[in-house]
């Protein structure tokens, strides 16, 4: 499968190891000793079928276009670094019923609305859980952003924002897929208001002692490539010891 990830902003917390490893099923990837968990809201468009007739991506329009957000936290299995999903909220129905068997995404349904103006220096985003009544609000009022770069070797934001394989747990079964993109162009933003951030106590107690630390935007990376989901079945090894795995800077 192919996609754009367009407009992203990256919201990112600092987080006690200790109290977010119960919560996740494999072992944290550290960054100095420290665990993240980080707010990933952007649009994406045109996913699309490699190399198949016209005839599947006109099936596919109707999933092929909405807003996303995913809470996501860092995890290393084996000699593997990924990302975990604690939630995605997206508005998208036909969408929502699909992720969840094929890739084992924990979806959510919830009103987006994202005023991603990077050009004019505007960044206003609100979601809006259907199950749940704590939102998340955010808005950037302030210079254009147009300094965008890919993140420097061995950084925070390398860190956060480079990862290319996933892992997901639904029910009993482990299940990971691989993604390829051109690095993230990012820049900081270290004014961002972060007005309402309820919406992440829905994710679980990590965010009752997390702190917001940086924030980073992307126009975004396009002709993302997403892997077909493998079923992991050999956990043999596995530590949930929330310092089982660190990465020094």
């Amino acid at each position: 499968m192919l996609s754009d990830w367009d407009r992203t902003l990256m919201i990112h917390y600092e987080v006690d190891p200790d109290e977010l490893q119960p919560q996740i099923p494999f072992p944290l990837d550290l960054h100095e000793g420290k665990a993240y968990v980080s707010l990933v809201a952007f649009t994406l468009r045109k996913l699309r079928p490699q190399a198949l007739p016209a005839v599947f991506q006109t099936l596919m329009r109707p999933v092929s276009e909405h807003g996303f957000l995913n809470v996501r936290t860092y995890v290393r299995v084996g000699r593997d670094t990924g990302i975990y999903f604690l939630a995605e909220w997206l508005p998208n129905r036909l969408a929502i019923l699909l992720g969840p068997p094929m890739y084992g995404l924990p979806y959510r349904h919830g009103a987006l609305d994202y005023q991603h103006h990077h050009e004019t220096g505007e960044l206003h985003g609100r979601v809006e859980p259907h199950d749940e009544t704590a939102p998340l609000h955010y808005r950037y009022d302030g210079p254009p952003l147009d300094d965008f770069a890919p993140a420097e070797r061995d950084t925070l934001d390398e860190f956060v924002l480079e990862r290319y394989t996933a892992f997901t747990e639904r029910g009993r079964v482990r299940r990971r897929f691989d993604i390829w993109h051109e690095p993230w162009p990012q820049q900081r933003i270290d004014d961002l208001d972060l007005i309402d951030d309820r919406l992440a106590q829905c994710t679980g107690p990590w965010h009752d002692t997390a702190q917001p630390i940086a924030a980073h935007y992307s126009p975004g990376v396009h002709g993302v490539w997403l892997g077909g989901p493998k079923r992991i079945r050999d956990t043999h090894g596995f530590s949930t010891h929330p310092h089982a795995e660190e990465v020094a800077a």
